[in-house]
């Protein structure tokens, strides 16, 4: 039987919440500009890329354990700052029969605090928890926050 997980990462930010969660929102442009690094690219192939419906594909740079995940947004609360994420395709379902992210940008002070959280079913109980993710997670919001205090 497949293991059923959870994961989170909580993230202190200086930029404000609404800019920080504005460029969650476009993170089709944000990402890949911000974090070459990480991201080659972000493919937006059904809808805006920002609302529910919105399909798109995550290339990673190269080096990455990961190539693409295909994406699906399922929710968008943007009076709290929230957004849900299904991963439908992709190199990452070779191990996990679903995997689900939310998103939450909660103003804290002068900045915000940034929380992802995930739920995943492993395609097998030997597929390893997806602690690699939280630590691109991390590194991604990082990033992000020194981009927009740049700005």
């Amino acid at each position: 039987m497949a293991t059923i997980g959870k994961l989170d990462v909580e993230v202190k930010v200086h930029s404000k919440a609404d800019k920080f969660f504005n460029s969650i929102m476009n993170s089709a442009t944000i990402f890949p500009k911000v974090c070459s690094g990480l991201y080659k690219s972000v493919e937006v192939l059904e809808g805006d890329g920002q609302s529910v419906g919105s399909i798109r594909v995550v290339h990673f740079a190269e080096g990455s354990p990961m190539k693409t995940v295909k994406e699906r947004i399922e929710e968008v609360d943007e009076p709290n700052m929230k957004v849900v994420y299904s991963v439908i395709d992709g190199d990452l379902m070779q191990y996990y029969k679903t995997f689900k992210a939310i998103i939450v940008v909660i103003p804290e002070g002068e900045g915000s605090i940034v929380k992802w959280f995930c739920e995943y079913e492993k395609a097998n109980d030997e597929v390893p928890d997806p602690c690699m993710i939280t630590d691109l997670v991390a590194k991604n919001f990082q990033a992000v926050d020194a981009y927009l205090l740049k700005a």
